[in-house]
């Protein structure tokens, strides 16, 4: 029973390892789509995906840019693996919120 428990620790050790990494993956990937569309001052500040998105090659995530103050959370679709494959696309799918900040002043 040790071994059993042993083993499902080991596994979910590693299953959280492969998680975060694939948060770092996801945001390297639509920055640098970003940087090839010209918009380098866009800046990816969160991505939100869920829990069985790093073992599918399709998924739905929420990423938040900002730009010079205003905020924006985009609805966003990844199409292969960040982690496992080179063949990777990252497509838009909506916008979902839009703050803008307001400076007065310096």
């Amino acid at each position: 029973m040790g071994k059993l428990f042993s083993l499902i620790v080991l596994l979910a050790i590693g299953y959280v390892g492969i998680y975060i990494y694939y948060g770092v993956a996801v945001k390297q990937e639509v920055q640098q789509q970003l940087n090839d569309r010209g918009l380098s001052s866009v800046s990816v500040d969160n991505v939100e995906y869920g829990v069985f998105a790093p073992i599918s090659t399709s998924a739905e995530l929420t990423v938040t840019v900002t730009y010079r103050g205003s905020q924006a959370a985009v609805n966003m679709v990844v199409e292969g693996h960040p982690v496992f494959s080179d063949d990777v696309s990252v497509e838009f799918d909506g916008l979902q919120a839009l703050r803008l900040g307001i400076g007065f002043g310096q």
